[in-house]
């Protein structure tokens, strides 16, 4: 039987809004998985919002980087769309990583991150 639901954990970084403004999400945890993908999703942007998906990452949760490069997994390149997904995993090494929306142009997009956080240690995951 094939069971996705059990072997990944789910979490919400930036909650669904209309943002006008560059935005951090909260920090995900990786104790306990191996791996890490954010999913961003979108509405509709306004005024053609221009906003670029990045991610941070951190040992201690209290003091974040820019992510190298090479730490990527399949990064999503330019701003992202209206009504659209767009997806970016991590393969660094710290404990702690958090999505950042950073508006480059124009009013507002609506959207929201999740991560979806795979190679659980312990397995189900609740």
């Amino acid at each position: 039987m094939r069971d996705i639901v059990h072997n990944i954990g789910v979490v919400q970084s930036i909650a669904p809004a209309d943002l006008a403004a560059s935005t951090t999400g909260t920090s995900i945890d990786l104790l306990g998985f191996d791996s890490v993908a954010f999913v961003a999703t979108t509405g509709v942007r306004t005024a053609s919002g221009a906003f670029v998906l990045s991610l941070e990452e951190s040992d201690d949760n209290a003091t974040f980087a820019a992510v190298d490069a090479d730490h990527y997994q399949a990064p999503f390149a330019g701003n992202l769309a209206a009504n659209s997904t767009a997806k970016v995993g991590y393969r660094g090494f710290k404990r702690y990583v958090r999505p950042v929306l950073t508006k480059g142009s124009g009013t507002s997009i609506f959207a929201s991150v999740i991560a979806i956080k795979g190679n659980a240690a312990d397995k189900p995951v609740a």
